[in-house]
């Protein structure tokens, strides 16, 4: 069964998060500020269509998608690039796969009590950030 993502949430932890923009080819300057920030994510989650906002002070990104359908992502606001991106559930795991210039891109959120686990990968690099429900 899906898990419930609706909340908002605030990181309390990002781990490699560096590496992972650097597999982006994101760069340093970016990067430098980036690796500054602590995004809260705001999550409207209402059956197969998902809102998922990730607002900072520098940048916000919001993805607004159906589960299952696969639809062109413009990444301007990460890496300025555009991918075909499927958003599925495996369980309880929502898991994304992005097609397009960088390989093994991705991400996967699953939630753990009060707890919103995002896995973020690319070109290998694996990001692992933890936000906790306010």
């Amino acid at each position: 069964m899906p898990a419930d993502l609706n909340g908002y949430w605030k990181m309390i932890s990002n781990d490699n998060f560096e590496e992972y923009l650097k597999a982006l080819e994101v760069n340093i300057a970016i990067r430098k500020i980036a690796t500054l920030l602590k995004p809260d994510k705001d999550i409207v989650h209402d059956g197969d269509h998902i809102i998922i906002k990730t607002l900072s002070t520098f940048k916000n990104y919001n993805m607004d998608f159906h589960v299952g359908k696969e639809f062109e992502e413009d990444l301007s606001g990460v890496d300025d690039r555009k991918c075909m991106t499927t958003i599925t559930w495996e369980g309880d795991k929502l898991v994304c796969v992005q097609k397009g210039e960088i390989e093994g891109r991705g991400w996967t959120h699953w939630v753990d009590g009060d707890e919103l686990h995002l896995e973020l990968r690319a070109a290998g690099a694996v990001c692992k950030q933890v936000f906790k429900k306010t």
